[in-house]
């Protein structure tokens, strides 16, 4: 009997374990989002670092995470729970930057930036090129290609897409359903309208009539758009320098460079602040080593996410490679 009882209470510690909650580290954030962070999440299979992760991430409808890096494992793809699934990418090394990821019918598919070779592509989840685009030669405003440097790419409702040359000019070009070139408008400078580095972009879709939002980096602000290219207004106030967005609901994460991830509202007015650095000299760069990260505390945040439940993945901007998740709380 008590032999019994005793494989009983293993079995029930075993299947307790197995659904227990992840452990976190830190618990940040306020109300409705508070997040526990998972520490050292997303690995290689051999453990070794996954290299500058100077990009975007993105998730697919089965909750799969993709994750830019300047390796030759340009796109990274890794389970919810971070566990290394595959790579692919070798001959797009260095220079994969801006990532989106578009349903199309029953399919799933990447709209890609390479700063590098100064062009867009669209893959598959697998990544098969689909097609390539060259640097807007018809709008006049470039003497070559390597004045073009694209860091993002948002897909409009109707049909098309905008481009920002984030690195480049700091133009944002709309071309339409066929990828033909429609037209420009930004351009370097400060005044609304005007932008110093879009270097990424977010398709809103919250309200009836969809609203291009451009994270004008180092203006510190974001910029809305409609699908024609017309000023619309300026969020700022709250930012630092806003790198790229992704939605849950009707609230916005903003990865800001300068050491947070910002959460805003449906009224794009401030909740909170996530992962703030409180030490200004580890904000914005790039070779923090791994001894100096301190859980709860973002470094250089480019690259944000959220997936179905709410759950956030955050990565920085650092040449050893850090992916963090936080998980929705509240």
């Amino acid at each position: 009997m008590r032999t019994r009882l005793f494989l009983l209470a293993i079995a029930f510690s075993l299947a307790a374990c197995a659904t227990a909650p992840p452990q976190h580290s830190v618990v940040i954030g306020t109300e409705k989002h508070t997040y526990g962070w998972v520490a050292d999440w997303g690995k290689r299979t051999d453990g070794s670092p996954l290299g500058n992760t100077h990009g975007c991430v993105v998730v697919d409808s089965k909750g799969r995470l993709y994750v830019n890096t300047d390796t030759k494992d340009s796109v990274m793809v890794f389970s919810p729970k971070g566990e290394f699934l595959k790579s692919w990418g070798n001959e797009l090394h260095h220079g994969l930057h801006g990532m989106t990821l578009a349903k199309e019918g029953k399919d799933e598919f990447l709209y890609l930036c390479h700063t590098a070779r100064h062009q867009v592509l669209k893959t598959t989840l697998e990544g098969k090129v689909i097609w390539t685009l060259d640097y807007p030669k018809e709008s006049g405003l470039y003497k070559n290609k390597n004045q073009f440097n694209p860091t993002a790419i948002a897909i409009r409702p109707e049909g098309g897409f905008f481009v920002a040359d984030g690195y480049g000019q700091s133009w944002v070009h709309l071309y339409d359903a066929d990828r033909k070139y429609v037209r420009s408008f930004g351009g370097r400078g400060k005044q609304p309208g005007k932008m110093h580095t879009p270097h990424g972009l977010f398709m809103d879709t919250r309200q009836d009539d969809p609203v291009l939002i451009v994270c004008d980096r180092e203006n510190h602000r974001l910029q809305l758009f409609d699908m024609e290219g017309k000023h619309k207004g300026v969020v700022s106030g709250m930012l630092r320098r806003p790198c790229n967005i992704s939605r849950h609901g009707s609230d916005l994460a903003i990865a800001d460079l300068a050491g947070r991830v910002t959460i805003l509202n449906a009224e794009n007015k401030l909740v909170c602040h996530l992962g703030d650095n409180p030490d200004p000299k580890k904000r914005a760069r790039n070779n923090i080593a791994r001894s100096a990260w301190k859980d709860g505390e973002f470094l250089s945040p480019h690259g944000v996410a959220f997936d179905k439940d709410g759950n956030l993945f955050v990565a920085d901007w650092n040449q050893f490679g850090r992916v963090t998740r936080l998980n929705r709380m509240k």
